[in-house]
């Protein structure tokens, strides 16, 4: 089953920036949230990206879907009850090779406890939401 969870769909992209200017590929190679700097970015599916370096945003253009936030960068734990809401960057996990964010570290705390429900219901609920 395939979902559409790209970033395009009414990003959570606060000013055009996406993940509140934090790099979406040190997630995965650092595995740590780091804010990217305003000099190196690209522009995807109508939002700016952030990188810490020119290594990262190539790896970004190369793939952007494998580095792309999970229902449009909007918490992850909302989205399973049904809801956009915002995200602290901080807040994430990587699943599967794909990156959920939540609205805070005590709300991933809840989530990763059901994720294996949560993320179907998520992935339900954004199919209905991403357009509003």
């Amino acid at each position: 089953m395939v979902f559409a969870t790209t970033l395009w769909a009414q990003p959570n992209a606060k000013n055009g920036i996406a993940l509140q200017g934090y790099d979406p590929v040190a997630y995965f190679t650092s595995q740590t949230a780091q804010k990217g700097t305003d000099t190196i970015t690209a522009s995807h599916n109508g939002v700016e990206y952030h990188f810490v370096s020119e290594e990262n945003k190539q790896l970004f253009l190369n793939n952007p879907s494998q580095y792309e936030p999970q229902f449009g960068g909007y918490c992850a734990y909302g989205m399973s009850k049904g809801y956009k809401a915002p995200i602290d960057p901080n807040a994430f996990t990587i699943v599967d090779g794909k990156l959920y964010l939540n609205y805070s570290l005590s709300v991933r705390t809840e989530w990763a406890k059901e994720k294996e429900q949560r993320i179907p219901q998520a992935e339900a609920n954004w199919l209905k939401l991403q357009k509003k």
